[in-house]
């Protein structure tokens, strides 16, 4: 496939998932389980992440429980979707590299970012944990996957497993793991674009 034919097939795509969340807007919470976003999550996962995310932004804001795992696969995979075009793009440095730890060594405000966003996630767990035992106020189920996804996913899978807190809620136990892989991206993209010199 050409990289014409490879535009014209994300513009489509991307073009059903913004028209599959128009045809049906807040109706995830009518169906029990949200299963009527099986259709636009495979959409998702073939290229349509950012068509679905537009028409979420303007005609359909509102999370619930049952949309909220469509809504954690289409941030996750709007990231490494557009890592990977840039990728395929060339918009990258000759020799990938996979050297993380010296990255890290030598990009100290980012590492000093992940290590400080990990441990608040890990402890908002916690807290929330405690105020679940306790019977008070929670913590918002979109601020945990917040700060997860703002690069704290595996101080919320430590907290996840460790604390035996959200494991029965799929969009933490798939949502936290791809996650990490998108993050994991980022940073392996960041270090082949040359940003910082490894």
């Amino acid at each position: 496939m050409n990289l014409s034919n490879l535009y014209y097939y994300f513009i489509a795509i991307n073009t059903l998932g913004f028209i599959l969340v128009l045809l049906n807007p807040h109706s995830s919470a009518r169906i029990k389980g949200g299963q009527k976003d099986l259709v636009p999550r495979i959409v998702c996962l073939l290229g349509g992440a950012s068509g679905i995310l537009i028409a979420i932004l303007f005609f359909d804001r509102k999370t619930t429980k049952e949309n909220i795992m469509t809504r954690v696969l289409v941030c996750c995979f709007l990231v490494i979707q557009v890592i990977v075009f840039l990728m395929v793009k060339g918009f990258r440095q000759e020799k990938i590299t996979f050297a993380f730890w010296e990255f890290f060594k030598k990009s100290r405000a980012l590492t000093l970012y992940l290590l400080t966003i990990n441990i608040v996630t890990l402890i908002a767990f916690g807290l929330d944990k405690r105020n679940a035992k306790k019977g008070q106020q929670r913590i918002r189920i979109t601020t945990l996957l917040g700060l997860s996804y703002a690069g704290g996913a595996i101080g919320g899978l430590i907290a996840m497993y460790a604390l035996r807190h959200k494991t029965k809620k799929k969009y933490f136990t798939v949502g936290l793991p791809l996650m990490v892989i998108m993050q994991i991206l980022v940073i392996f993209y960041i270090m082949n674009i040359g940003i910082i010199a490894v």
